[in-house]
């Protein structure tokens, strides 16, 4: 999962954008970049790290233009070196910067074709490179820069990939290109502000990078759409792929999107809220004289979820853990050892909220369990009496191919587990789940066109469909020892 931006302004953009990738800087923490158009001169600078490391105030007076795009990198397989940090540049034709989020299910058919067919060769492991030159031969292929050749390009890339992507590209002499996969499984949206100097433009992951730049919200980008944007404010749009299901990842109003966004027209908060409400009336049916004492929020993403459980059961909630905010969502960082390592950095409990209750701890989700597990054990620590434990979401029991670098199938707590199993191995006195169709009535009521989600890592069912042997092939770079392997080499 990763953070992309773009803006097409009156003036130099590049603040602009350094203030978009901080807002989107949950979506992705290990590194970070910006590419500009001035003229017909493409300025880029990029790094390894957060926001506020990679860009200094000598590197943002380099970066002039009315026109570029930003991205924030989350290491999924592949992409987690200095070679793989975004945007991309590809000089032919004309010149194209290109920023991604997602992942694609068919790299390497892509990559071969990409060097037998269209002459290109990639020089990373990372599928956005590849995307970037696949777009690049289609665009060349029109023999003309307009918005329209740019249209037809996206058709054309969208014809030839396979998977999950949102994409903000900078064509010299052209403006800024964005465009969604066919079935819309991650988000983008589009928004613009009016001056006296004309209107100007802005695509991005989420909208609250449109709230914090005085962007107004105008849609989402639709699925299979292509858009274009001049210099001069012009904007064209056109749906270029053929029908499909749209399907957007339930996972980002789950745990990845921030609680101010909007997603399809969902209140990502209200959906957290809903997601709580359920999970309450849950609770009261399996155990309608329950003896919880408090609700606690593993922060954040719980906490909306967590004060509708306690409304709806009737019981206190409380803060029970201070947060290290300087320490980062340990969901994505490289590797179980730092992430097992930063569970303590992060969260510190308040003893006073555990002795001698009965706690319901609330999750968004369990992925790995060696995090749950961690904090388990230190409510108990703190002097609960009993531990329960509820997750916002339903049991995570298949990797997720569209972006999210959910682990290999083995390292998934859910995995060909029962909830009593998974009980017993998180330590917990009780285990409660989201049902699936809960979770999912709770972001639809936010928006009734909704008939279909992509919840693959829960129902193992992949709206794209999967060839043979990608199971396999992505465990071997999705696997903790495989990330170790990769670092030591």
């Amino acid at each position: 999962m990763c953070g992309i931006v773009g803006i097409v302004g009156n003036q130099n953009v590049a603040g602009q954008l350094y203030d978009g990738l901080t807002v989107l800087q949950h979506r992705g923490q290990d590194a970070a970049g910006i590419a500009t158009a001035d003229g017909n001169r493409l300025r880029l600078h990029k790094d390894n790290g957060l926001v506020r490391d990679v860009f200094n105030p000598k590197a943002m007076s380099l970066l002039e233009g009315r026109v570029g795009i930003a991205h924030c990198r989350y290491p999924t397989a592949g992409a987690e070196g200095l070679d793989e940090a975004q945007p991309f540049y590809v000089n032919s034709p004309y010149g194209i910067a290109l920023a991604h989020n997602g992942n694609l299910i068919n790299t390497e058919a892509l990559r071969q074709d990409v060097f037998a067919q269209d002459r290109r060769n990639i020089n990373t492991d990372s599928d956005s490179e590849v995307l970037l030159n696949v777009f690049a031969h289609e665009l060349g292929r029109q023999r003309s820069l307009t918005p329209e050749a740019a249209i037809r390009a996206v058709a054309g890339v969208h014809r030839r990939a396979k998977g999950g992507y949102a994409v903000v590209s900078v064509v010299l002499g052209l403006g800024l290109v964005a465009f969604r996969d066919p079935h819309g499984i991650r988000p983008l949206v589009l928004g613009k502000r009016d001056h006296n100097e004309g209107t100007e433009y802005i695509v991005a992951s989420e909208s609250a990078a449109l709230d914090i730049l005085g962007f107004q919200r105008v849609r989402d980008v639709q699925p299979g759409e292509a858009i274009v944007i001049t210099p001069r404010g012009e904007l064209f749009a056109e749906v270029c792929a053929e029908p499909a299901q749209r399907a957007p990842c339930i996972f980002e109003f789950v745990y990845f999107a921030r609680p101010d966004s909007m997603i399809e027209n969902v209140s990502v908060h209200k959906a957290r809220m809903r997601m709580g409400v359920k999970l309450g009336e849950k609770i009261l049916r399996l155990r309608p004289d329950h003896d919880i004492d408090t609700v606690i929020p593993i922060p954040d993403t719980s906490r909306d979820a967590a004060l509708e459980m306690s409304n709806v059961l009737g019981v206190k909630y409380r803060e029970g853990f201070i947060k290290n905010r300087y320490v980062g969502r340990t969901f994505i960082m490289p590797g179980q050892g730092e992430r097992v390592k930063s569970v303590r950095r992060k969260l510190n409990p308040i003893p006073l909220e555990f002795r001698n209750r009965v706690v319901l701890l609330v999750d968004d989700s369990i992925v790995r369990g060696t995090t749950s597990q961690q904090i388990v054990q230190m409510a108990r620590d703190a002097g609960a009496r009993k531990v329960y434990l509820a997750s916002a979401a339903p049991p995570v029991r298949f990797p997720n191919i569209y972006g999210i670098d959910m682990p290999a199938v083995d390292e998934l707590v859910a995995h060909d587990r029962s909830i009593e199993q998974i009980q017993e191995f998180l330590g917990c006195d009780w285990l409660i789940y989201q049902d699936l169709e809960d979770l999912e009535a709770s972001v639809r009521e936010g928006n009734l066109d909704l008939n279909c989600f992509d919840s693959s890592c829960f129902d193992g069912n992949y709206v794209t469909g999967i060839e043979p042997g990608y199971f396999e092939r992505i465990e071997a770079l999705r696997s903790d020892e495989a990330k170790r392997k990769r670092r030591v080499s």
